[in-house]
């Protein structure tokens, strides 16, 4: 039996559409929180996979900034507040 009393959350379509590139597909009952720490997360995680990368030397040093750029361009939603995550 659901809880009516439960909190729901109506995330924006552009939102959900990011989160989905990433395998994320919240439910309304999910808080934006959590979300967000869950992108966050994911976000540090390849930051760290990248750094590890280049300290095995598998890409030179002066390539190391611009693939930073391309991984933060694929997580545009760590900018964001988790409240800006639903309307």
């Amino acid at each position: 039996m659901s809880d009516p009393t439960a909190s729901r959350f109506r995330y924006r379509a552009d939102v959900l559409a990011q989160l989905a590139t990433h395998g994320i597909r919240p439910r309304a009952h999910t808080p934006p929180d959590v979300v967000h720490e869950l992108v966050s997360d994911l976000y540090r995680y390849e930051l760290r996979r990248m750094r590890d990368r280049l300290l095995r030397h598998e890409f030179a040093r002066t390539e190391y900034f611009a693939r930073i750029l391309e991984l933060r361009r694929r997580y545009p939603l760590v900018s964001l507040k988790a409240r800006d995550f639903v309307e």
